[in-house]
């Protein structure tokens, strides 16, 4: 595909319109403009065009401009509450300051698209020019009610501190990360950092890239309110009936709120029957002031559950040693006495839980620091000042329903 071939045939320049859904409504809410080009080899994407850098980018706003002129004449049909969603690579709209761009809005908003329709995906992974220059840009576009959305996340572009900064209106997340086992574990981790900021800046998340069905239920499990692949709709030169997956989605989403709703009941029984074991425990052995013999009877108590005990006070300072599972032998570790964990996320916050309903917690999934493994952790009140942690094995985890 020859650059020149593409600019003195510029008839031939069009849009494709990919859908996006949504999570509460189960139907189309917006479109994203992406480039084609009908030469004789048929219908091509227009994506390695504008990313060759090697073409003059005067070149490549020619061809921005002309789909996107395109694009809004076409959606001048579309219901006005319909979002139309719009690529930018960071130094292309920087070209002229981004007033060519705003002058092309504002002419379709004369015609009826106001510009609270606009979401303007804005790629800064190659950006060259002074983020402050591009940050007031942006600020001016937003003024003008134009929306926002990072684009490219999910991958090694994942820079919190920028979009702290930029407090986007969308996050769009790429699944493309989850086709191998390795880079969806790692993607874990990414997500729910990005979840928690989209929560604390206000942003909804979107999903991209949504090929296979357990991909949209990672999206809606995870907090996706907006989804997009070739599963929902593939690009095409036309828009489509927005209820078209209306009945489809609802179904879909039933059976992701069934086998979530199964697994919610499986680790209430789990903590519910942790409860009840301590509890006997405790009532047995009231009289017990030695808490290396009281882990000590625990242990053979939940041999095959945990594989690692240890007692705190309602401050984080650890009473007990450690007692570790290693090759099937337990050990004590001393060096764990009086060591602090209130800077642990939530550790307050479930141990004034724990003293104010007079029972245990079991916590969501994460990364034990020492050995890497993916573990949950049961906290179970001793008494009003102390409360025992035990930490619960990746392999009782995965024999259990419901517990990963």
């Amino acid at each position: 595909m020859d650059a020149l071939d593409i600019l003195t045939d510029l008839d031939n320049v069009f849009p494709y319109f990919q859908p996006i859904f949504s999570a509460d409504e189960h139907r189309v809410i917006g479109y994203e403009v992406l480039g084609r080009y009908r030469g004789t080899d048929g219908i091509v994407s227009l994506g390695p065009f504008f990313q060759d850098e090697n073409i003059p980018e005067e070149f490549r706003l020619e061809v921005d401009h002309v789909i996107l002129k395109k694009a809004l004449e076409k959606a001048l049909d579309l219901d006005k509450d319909i979002m139309i969603f719009v690529n930018r690579d960071a130094d292309l709209l920087m070209h002229n300051d981004g007033e060519q761009f705003l002058n092309i809005l504002r002419s379709y908003e004369n015609k009826g698209i106001k510009l609270d329709r606009i979401v303007l995906e804005i790629t800064e992974r190659n950006y060259k020019g002074d983020i402050d220059h591009i940050d007031h840009l942006l600020n001016y576009y937003r003024t003008y009610g134009i929306k926002l959305a990072i684009d490219k996340l999910g991958n090694e572009s994942s820079h919190l501190d920028r979009i702290g900064q930029l407090a986007p209106d969308i996050l769009k997340v790429d699944l493309i990360s989850m086709r191998s086992t390795a880079a969806a574990y790692n993607f874990n981790d990414i997500l729910y950092s990005l979840s928690m900021l989209a929560r604390k800046i206000g942003a909804s998340l979107l999903f991209e890239n949504i090929e296979m069905v357990y991909q949209l239920q990672y999206a809606w499990k995870n907090g996706g309110r907006y989804y997009q692949g070739y599963y929902l709709q593939k690009p095409a030169e036309h828009f489509t009936e927005r209820n078209m997956l209306k009945e489809k989605l609802r179904e879909e989403c039933h059976q992701f709120i069934v086998h979530e709703k199964k697994k919610l009941e499986s680790l209430y029984q789990v903590s519910l029957d942790f409860n009840e074991k301590l509890s006997e425990f405790i009532n047995k052995n009231r009289k017990s002031a030695d808490y290396e013999d009281t882990l000590k009877y625990l242990a053979k108590l939940l041999d095959g559950a945990a594989f690692r005990l240890y007692i705190c006070d309602e401050d984080g300072f650890q009473k007990s040693p450690n007692l570790f599972k290693v090759d099937s032998i337990w050990t004590f570790q001393k060096e764990y006495l009086q060591k602090n964990w209130s800077w642990r996320p939530y550790f307050l916050e479930n141990i004034m839980k724990m003293r104010i309903n007079k029972k245990g917690i079991l916590s969501d999934l994460y990364t034990d620091i020492e050995t890497g493994e993916t573990i949950r952790t049961f906290s179970f009140p001793l008494n009003a000042e102390d409360y025992l942690f035990v930490d619960l094995s990746y392999n009782y985890l995965y024999e259990h329903d419901g517990l990963l």
